[in-house]
């Protein structure tokens, strides 16, 4: 039986039991990344590529994901290599160029995601879907404010 957190902060709380729930939903979509022949990372940079509205730079992916510009780069760069994506000149900025997802890159995130459909809908089997959908917009509107306290906050 799992332990009783030991703080009363509930953002702390959530906190762990998002880092736990994390761990354990890498495991039921490991499939996902195989489909694709990408190591994590990679698959993520190339869902964060194909899946955004417009076409985001290292720097948006990597504020997005909350991770270091230097390890999106890397990712990014062995997606150009691998003819996933490709960059584009950005209006906005002269050495952030916009990145794209090429047709061999949306085929690859389509095998992946036909892979987590599959693993997704073998879960549901056993869960609550609307109960799923209901946390997700949670957490989205969560993720929201969290962002909007960090953009007030000195660098």
């Amino acid at each position: 039986m799992p332990q009783a957190s030991r703080t009363s902060n509930p953002l702390v709380r959530l906190v762990d039991e998002v880092v736990r729930l994390q761990g354990r939903l890498k495991g039921v979509f490991a499939g996902s990344n195989e489909a694709a022949g990408l190591p994590p990372m990679e698959l993520t940079v190339l869902t964060a590529v194909v899946e955004a509205a417009s076409p985001p730079t290292v720097p948006q992916i990597g504020r997005s994901l909350g991770r270091p510009r230097q390890v999106i780069q890397r990712a990014a760069h062995a997606l150009i290599a691998a003819q996933l994506i490709e960059t584009a000149p950005n209006p906005h900025h002269k050495r952030a160029p916009l990145l794209a997802a090429t047709r061999r890159g949306r085929a690859v995130k389509r095998k992946a995601d036909d892979c987590a459909i599959r693993a997704a809908n073998a879960f549901l089997g056993g869960i609550d879907a609307a109960r799923c959908s209901r946390l997700a917009r949670e957490l989205r509107a969560l993720r929201g404010e969290i962002e909007a306290y960090l953009r007030t906050q000195p660098a």
